[in-house]
């Protein structure tokens, strides 16, 4: 949605740009129906977008770190809920 929206610039068109990040290496995080399910019942949450409250519950049901630009996310991790690192 970033790139569609020219918000944000990547080397390559996005699935080619995804594909690279993969083949370095990086794993994509299963996003089972007990994490969905989780995303909607967050603790003091003030995320209201989906896909936020999915990374959130995908992060705190795996003890990942986000690494991410997204304000209400950084808010929510200084909260104390998840661990992000701001970029």
């Amino acid at each position: 949605m970033l790139t569609a929206r020219g918000r944000l610039r990547l080397a390559a068109p996005p699935a080619q740009w995804y594909r690279a990040i993969l083949a370095r290496g990086v794993r994509e995080a299963d996003l089972s129906a007990e994490i969905l399910t989780a995303s909607s019942d967050l603790p003091s949450c003030g995320l209201r977008d989906p896909a936020d409250r999915i990374l959130a519950a995908t992060a705190r049901a795996n003890n990942y770190t986000l690494v991410t630009r997204d304000r209400p996310l950084l808010a929510y991790a200084e909260a104390g809920h998840i661990r992000a690192l701001a970029c």
